[in-house]
């Protein structure tokens, strides 16, 4: 049944209060609704901020010493531990900290493939990190991930392989670009004692493909070996 404008008027006074008090309710209700979802709406450049400064709580939270890449040239390509020094890539925006450069040399060009144990969590606004599902070094992977890394000069090309615990997590056999750059100065090896160990904090950019779609930066801590 539809009621026109003047029916209203046929309507008891009671009845007429009694639409315009439900006809305010309902659009306080689509009010409420729609406020959250306006809300939440941000750019992307906001996001980056956001992460700029998650990135910025995290290295004040940890007392991270950041060095430049000059300085870390001059130093032969090492972080002082004793200060829990990172060299910045300021291209890129990723930090690393070298734990252990590896007993073998730095890799030459053609074809690796490249052994990959790893901790991954998610840097939150606060500076704190949430653990994600993936952990390689605590075994609650039992098997390393395995990727094929090839160098050609300067540049990196990496891919994992398809049973790869990142490739479950992330839907992508693409290594993320952070985790390449450290080549460039590690002596990756093939023995136990000579592995490589860092540690990274990757922006969204150089990230996985869920940080990259959800703009959030993570942080690593990687053990690289050389699989033969």
């Amino acid at each position: 049944m539809r009621i026109f404008a003047d029916d209203l008027l046929l309507l008891p006074a009671k009845q007429k209060k009694m639409m315009k008090k439900f006809s305010i309710f309902l659009m306080f209700v689509l009010g409420i609704l729609c406020f959250p979802s306006c809300d939440n709406s941000k750019t992307y450049a906001e996001l980056k901020e956001e992460e700029r400064d998650a990135i910025q709580r995290f290295i004040e939270v940890n007392g991270i010493k950041v060095i430049s890449e000059d300085v870390f040239e001059e130093q032969d390509s090492v972080t002082n531990l004793a200060e829990n020094e990172y060299v910045l890539y300021e291209e890129s925006g990723v930090y690393m900290q070298i734990l252990e450069r590896g007993g073998g040399k730095v890799l030459e060009d053609g074809r690796h493939e490249i052994l990959a144990r790893y901790v991954e969590e998610q840097i939150n606004e606060d500076g704190s990190v949430d653990t994600l599902s993936l952990n390689t070094i605590a075994n609650l992977y039992p098997h390393p991930d395995e990727f094929v890394l090839t160098k050609s000069g300067n540049s990196y090309s990496a891919s994992f392989g398809n049973g790869a615990a990142m490739v479950n997590m992330h839907g992508s056999n693409s290594v993320p670009t952070g985790w390449i750059l450290p080549f460039n100065c590690l002596k990756v090896g093939r023995k136990i004692s000579e592995r490589s160990v860092i540690r990274l904090i990757v922006p969204h950019s150089q990230g996985t493909y869920t940080a990259s779609s959800s703009v959030v930066p993570c942080f690593y801590e990687i053990t690289y070996q050389l699989s033969r």
